[in-house]
């Protein structure tokens, strides 16, 4: 191969890894939204008697949380306990 053949052969090998490099870059990123998403919280609409509501609002009061913290709370809780069974 001549010096000329090898050059146009390394700008091609460069090349080809700078795409490599673009495309590993954005499959990272891709996987990290992903992660991120996987960790957020799911918001639901929650339907709840008023006499329900003021019990919640006074428990989560007795435990210095918020309404929906103790809402959170009681639902780990009772998915820990069904677990146990």
């Amino acid at each position: 191969m001549t010096d000329n053949e090898l050059s146009k052969k390394e700008l091609e090998l460069e090349e080809r890894l700078k795409k490599i490099s673009l495309l590993e870059q954005e499959i990272r990123e891709k996987e990290k939204a992903a992660k991120e998403k996987e960790k957020a919280k799911k918001q639901i609409l929650l339907r709840l008697s008023p006499s329900l509501w003021e019990e919640l609002a006074g428990w989560a009061e007795d435990d210095f949380r918020s309404i929906n913290s103790q809402i959170e709370y009681l639902l780990s809780e009772c998915v820990k306990n069904r677990k146990r069974k």
